[in-house]
């Protein structure tokens, strides 16, 4: 009789222990389903770019922002896919301030001697203008109207002729740091 009792407590122990580990699994997967994510490192659309004179500065180089003066809708985000595919880099989206008229395509910069603004213009086309404008948008900002279609093949690269700064994408990660190009 005393074997009988025997197995029966060791029985109620194990269930005991297994109830146990049981409910610390449910009280530690709950709190890690209910804790909030971790926020995510907000990486800028672009960054400041020392470029000194002489310098070559090419499309991969340059942050490109489009904003809608024109009634056309899409305008902007059709523009902005052109000039991605041209190899710049994707900056914001907008509409064009009420009250803005721009028929073709203009710069709004307050650097109009940066090789980004020579280079984005050469795409634009000979109807392009560059206005000294302050901007809200980052990098070249570029406001198209209703006459604007297509971009020129322009230049592939352009000429720094003096020090200047450009806004440039971030550098991609490197997958794999221990692989040395």
């Amino acid at each position: 009789m005393l074997g009988f009792a025997g197995a029966r407590l060791r029985s109620a122990l194990t269930l005991l222990a297994l109830a146990l580990l049981l409910l610390v699994g449910v009280a530690w997967g709950w709190g890690a389903a209910t804790e909030p994510f971790p926020e995510a490192d907000e990486v800028p659309i672009c960054s400041d770019t020392d470029v000194p004179a002489g310098t070559k500065v090419y499309p991969d180089q340059v942050t490109v922002s489009v904003a809608n003066a024109g009634t056309r809708e899409g305008l902007a985000g059709r523009t902005m896919q052109l000039l991605v595919d041209g190899g710049f880099g994707r900056g914001g989206i907008n509409n064009a301030p009420d009250g803005t008229d721009v028929r073709f395509a203009e710069i709004w910069t307050d650097q109009p001697q940066s090789p980004a603004v020579k280079l984005v213009k050469s795409r634009l086309g000979k109807r392009a203008q560059v206005v000294r404008r302050d901007t809200t948008l980052p990098g070249v900002n570029v406001i198209v109207g209703d006459d604007f279609v297509e971009l020129a093949k322009g230049g592939q690269w352009a000429k720094s002729d003096q020090d200047s700064v450009i806004c440039s994408p971030p550098a991609e990660a490197d997958d794999d740091p221990g692989v040395v190009d």
